[in-house]
């Protein structure tokens, strides 16, 4: 009999009784990492040691929390054996290998990447008969340029800014993108001032051992002459409007599409992402060598199109496809 799985704001496996990255209160959830559409106020969680710290900073209260370290075999449910693997998403983020001796194998990915971060532990590769991926930048045009020419790219946007007296504001989440671009700083040697929330969670990657460039608290008195990185919004958003003369860059994977800079309201955007590109994405399945796979979030139908042309029985969850085959 294989793995029973369903779908609803999170990955269901009833003949355990968890769930998986549930976004609603639940019994009994895998958190794959902290970033807000993954967590909920669950009675109990399975997550590694960085992310229940990242999970009580950003959504405080009781629960009772099972901690496992990378590459641990923990008891999840008679029969089940649960072993975390790094997702290379953001830190301490994880995949979830079940293992049952009728069922097989089932290796849920959460978000990741292959590609090597600065900021977060390299992406594992568990094989594993049943694989849910996260497909969220699944068509062949997402291929991300090398990031150290991003990089490169950012750091000559921030010193043109600064050169012509602008604050070169970096727009990027709070929790991950932000401890990227930090760290992708350090060889330009600038000045950087953190929005509060990302300097929150910077200290959390402190106290797990992560090292930084030196950096402040945003200071709106004080901040010319310093790159600023605060979280995205438009123009007009309330945080940018305490910053002088102020010179945008959304960092996001969707810096790929045309028009991202009318999108996002900035002067530039750069492809910088903490999610799999597409070779990324087929790579990884070649990796795995399932036997089937469930694809979820961004571009799932088309990806998993992708893989059946390849010869790979791929199924879209919460798509119309999923009507095509039992997920039982």
């Amino acid at each position: 009999m294989a793995w029973e799985i369903k779908f609803r704001r999170g990955i269901h496996l009833p003949q355990i009784g968890w769930w998986l990255d549930a976004q609603e209160r639940t019994d009994r959830a895998f958190v794959s990492h902290a970033h807000s559409d993954h967590i909920a106020r669950h009675r109990e969680i399975l997550c590694t040691s960085a992310t229940a710290r990242l999970v009580r900073a950003r959504l405080p209260g009781p629960r009772e929390e099972t901690i496992l370290p990378f590459g641990r075999p923990h008891a999840l449910a008679p029969g089940v054996t649960a072993t975390l693997h790094s997702a290379g998403h953001i830190l301490g983020s994880s995949q979830i290998l079940l293992d049952h001796a009728e069922h097989g194998t089932l290796l849920y990915t959460g978000d990741f990447k292959l590609r090597p971060g600065l900021a977060a532990e390299p992406c594992a590769t568990p094989h594993a008969d049943t694989l849910i991926m996260e497909t969220t930048f699944g068509r062949p045009r997402y291929v991300f340029p090398p990031e150290e020419e991003v990089i490169a790219s950012l750091i000559a946007f921030c010193r043109a800014a600064l050169a012509e007296g602008a604050t070169p504001v970096l727009l990027c989440y709070s929790l991950g993108k932000t401890q990227e671009v930090l760290r992708a700083l350090r060889p330009a040697g600038l000045p950087v001032m953190l929005h509060a929330e990302a300097a929150r969670l910077t200290k959390i990657y402190e106290q797990c051992g992560t090292t930084f460039p030196s950096w402040r608290e945003f200071d709106a008195r004080e901040c010319g002459g310093h790159v600023v990185i605060g979280p995205p919004q438009g123009r007009n958003g309330a945080f940018l409007r305490k910053i002088p003369a102020a010179r945008t860059a959304a960092i996001t994977g969707w810096a790929l599409d045309p028009g991202a800079t009318y999108r996002y309201q900035c002067h530039a955007a750069f492809p910088l992402s903490d999610h799999a590109d597409y070779p990324g994405l087929l790579r990884f399945v070649e990796l795995v060598q399932p036997r089937r796979v469930l694809t979820l979030h961004g571009f799932a139908a088309e990806f998993a199109t992708t893989l059946r042309a390849r010869g790979i029985e791929a199924w879209a969850l919460g798509e119309a496809n999923q009507l095509e085959m039992p997920l039982r």
